[in-house]
């Protein structure tokens, strides 16, 4: 009975759902990073409009989040996520990056809302970009 319990493998996906998806305004930020097309994914959580052109979303809760998980590129894993976190945290609502596991199997980053604004539930947990 003296058996290793495996490392916990390095997190090397991330899921987005809302402005970092491709084709909406901070798709650059995570474009330079991704190794993949990205694959449509969902997450259990609830989705909120934060009246500011970006949502908010909170996981575990009841619901469902839709979105994309891509592959990190390994050689600047560490590069994307500063980055991508520092340009979560410029915003306000004082997002923190959380790991979640998707529906389809994978462990994957994800950035959570904090607190301090006002928000409106999205109940189809999608977001559309405006325009």
């Amino acid at each position: 009975g003296n058996r290793r319990l495996p490392s916990p493998a390095v997190v090397q996906s991330l899921f987005v759902y809302g402005t970092l998806q491709p084709g909406d305004v901070r798709w650059s930020f995570l474009a330079p990073y991704a190794a993949d097309e990205g694959t449509v994914d969902s997450v259990t959580g609830q989705l909120y409009d934060t009246g500011r052109g970006y949502p908010a979303a909170t996981f575990g809760d009841a619901g469902v989040i839709h979105g994309r998980v891509f592959g990190l590129r390994p050689e600047t894993l560490d590069e994307a996520l500063a980055v991508i976190d520092a340009e979560e945290s410029s915003v306000e609502g004082l997002y923190v990056r959380v790991v979640v596991e998707t529906h389809g199997g994978r462990r994957a980053y994800a950035y959570a809302y904090g607190r301090g604004l006002d928000l409106t539930p999205i109940p189809s947990g999608r977001w559309a970009p405006v325009g």
